[in-house]
């Protein structure tokens, strides 16, 4: 029998080797690069899309830029925010300020504005192709810009929908309608909304919570399995021998085990999978991929022009 001793210098052997990193090996120029991709995209029978935020960044959506700074005004100078991701954490003191702000960052980041021209002409590549979409995002662009809702599962959560801030109960409410309301009651002076429009669990009469994967209390409902059950299937129906290709764009190292890991490992397991990761600064695989294994690191905008002409 292993003692303790052996046992926990065995995890922390494993739990080193994941550290290792690869880089890609080919000496593609960028040009060669986009050629390939190309070629991998007439040629694959599934093509998978995994995004994380640097899609939508690269999509024209500004978490920290001017446009930022002119829409927030009020709240940085009030609250000091620096960006859309570190708000979301803000402790406000009444839920009248936070919602205040939480329907114009919801407004402004989705509800607001329409598809992306980005994620259109990433529909364009990929629509007549067999493919599924995943994503940590929370904004509605792949919806928006025409990707059927059947084939992409989104494993954070969405703006557009509140649970109770317990979770009593496993059910999600649509509320635009209401965010829209609440915004155009926002009272600039206070930064705070009126109470009567203040959200409240329709089951305990508790504070509501945007479904946003932040804790404990995220609220899985039947949809969310519905969609991750769908694409479990789009991977079982995946036939011996057919060509995958997977578009990794804008994943970082935040939340790498939704879908970063895992394309790094179907990549390594599955020797006729392909991955192409869109990211300018985290540009490793945890495996070595060797040719099957291509990083752009470009502009996502210039990279999808280039491969689309």
């Amino acid at each position: 029998m292993f003692n303790n001793s052996i046992i926990i210098i065995i995890i922390l052997i494993y739990m080193f080797s994941l550290t290792n990193t690869y880089k890609e090996i080919n000496n593609y120029s960028l040009s060669e690069k986009y050629s390939i991709i190309k070629k991998l995209l007439n040629e694959s029978d599934y093509i998978i899309i995994g995004a994380g935020a640097g899609l939508s960044t690269a999509a024209g959506l500004d978490y920290s830029g001017p446009k930022f700074q002119k829409e927030f005004e009020p709240w940085i100078k009030k609250y000091n925010f620096k960006d859309l991701y570190t708000s979301g954490f803000y402790p406000f003191q009444t839920e009248e300020e936070k919602w205040a702000y939480w329907s114009k960052h919801i407004y402004y980041d989705d509800l607001g504005i329409d598809a992306a021209d980005l994620y259109k002409k990433l529909f364009n590549l990929v629509k007549n192709h067999n493919y599924y979409i995943v994503t940590t995002n929370v904004d509605d662009q792949f919806y928006k810009a025409g990707f059927d809702p059947e084939k992409i599962t989104r494993y954070q959560g969405s703006y557009s929908y509140l649970q109770c801030k317990r979770a009593c109960h496993n059910k999600l409410y649509n509320y635009n309608e209401k965010f829209i309301e609440m915004v155009n009651n926002i009272d600039y002076n206070t930064l705070k909304i009126p109470s009567n429009l203040i959200p409240k669990c329709p089951v305990c009469g508790g504070k509501m919570e945007i479904n946003l994967r932040m804790d404990q209390y995220f609220v899985q409902d039947e949809y969310w399995y519905k969609m991750v059950h769908n694409y479990e299937e789009f991977l079982k129906k995946i036939e011996e021998n057919k060509k995958i290709l997977l578009l990794e764009f804008g994943i970082g190292l935040m939340t790498p085990s939704i879908i970063r890991y895992p394309f790094d490992k179907m990549a390594y397991t599955n020797k006729n999978s392909y991955l192409i990761r869109f990211n300018l600064d985290n540009k490793e695989s945890i495996y070595q991929l060797d040719e099957r294994y291509i990083v752009i690191d470009e502009d996502i905008n210039i990279a999808i022009e280039k491969i689309m002409k």
